[in-house]
């Protein structure tokens, strides 16, 4: 089992929401309405953990293991909402997200191979800790920028044990891991040609309520994201370049093979799920 491992490093680099935020710093002069309005968004989209948790803990009731790792990870991640909404509370109370917002983004997400999702959120987490690192150097309001950067070193620790059950799905489902990982990370490494983010909140997960079924539909101003992305912390092609180079490092280590381009796992993919093909037809 990883979750008693993760648990404990996890917990030795937790920090602390009243002792580790440098509160006393802030500068109202350094923040714009502009940004205060992006926290706002920002903080209701991270309720979306609850569901995701939700949806993990439906798909995955085999792996006790896994679903016991949900409980740092939830607790983690709803801290996220958390810290953003009380830096509203301390500096722009009126912008605090209400009950009735928060809740809007829970909704049920349809089932979903576990393997897929599994990796879906690991790329999640890699895409997550470049856009909060990129939001904090926009931001100009010195808290606010602890704040995302704090957030960003989550995401990271994050993709790192998903990573850590991802290498332990290989050790029990060999190909059919790998093709599951390669499927996902061929979509995820090609966002570049995409007119849209590509990130757990903004895929459609429940057909009865389409299009009204992604996190980012259910916000109070649904364009947001991709206005953030483009418009205001000019999240480009460098940035995103990053994030394609990390999700194709990792897999590369993975299933110890270099692959510099999503083409290059396209073929592996194609080679993996060409050996599974054989053994059903053996």
């Amino acid at each position: 089992m990883l979750y008693p491992e993760l648990f404990k490093s996890l917990e030795q680099v937790r920090w602390n929401m009243e002792k580790d935020i440098a509160w006393d710093q802030f500068d109202a002069s350094k923040l714009t309405e502009e940004q205060a309005q992006t926290i706002r968004m920002n903080a209701i989209t991270e309720w979306s953990a609850l569901p995701a948790t939700e949806m993990f803990l439906r798909d995955n009731r085999g792996d006790s293991d896994f679903s016991a790792f949900m409980s740092v990870w939830f607790f983690e991640e709803q801290k996220h909402s958390l810290v953003l909404m009380e830096y509203l509370r301390r500096f722009r109370p009126d912008l605090v997200p209400t009950e009735e917002e928060l809740h809007n983004v829970r909704f049920e997400f349809d089932p979903a191979p576990p393997l897929e999702t599994l990796m879906l959120h690991f790329c999640g987490e890699i895409r997550l800790n470049h856009w909060y690192r990129c939001a904090a150097d926009w931001h100009t309001e010195p808290v606010i920028k602890q704040i995302y950067k704090i957030i960003s070193q989550d995401e990271a620790r994050h993709g790192g044990a998903y990573l850590r059950y991802m290498k332990k799905a290989l050790n029990e489902a060999g190909d059919t891991a790998r093709a599951a990982f390669a499927k996902i990370g061929v979509l995820m490494a090609s966002a570049r040609r995409t007119d849209k983010p590509l990130h757990p909140t903004n895929l459609h997960v429940n057909q009865a309520l389409f299009p009204n079924d992604t996190v980012q539909s259910r916000l109070p101003d649904p364009g947001w994201l991709e206005r953030w992305l483009d418009g205001q912390i000019k999240f480009d092609g460098e940035w995103e370049k990053k994030v394609v180079d990390r999700i194709l490092h990792n897999l590369s280590l993975l299933f110890d093979r270099t692959f510099e381009t999503a083409q290059d796992l396209n073929r592996y993919r194609k080679e993996v799920t060409g050996r599974l093909a054989q053994l059903k037809t053996a």
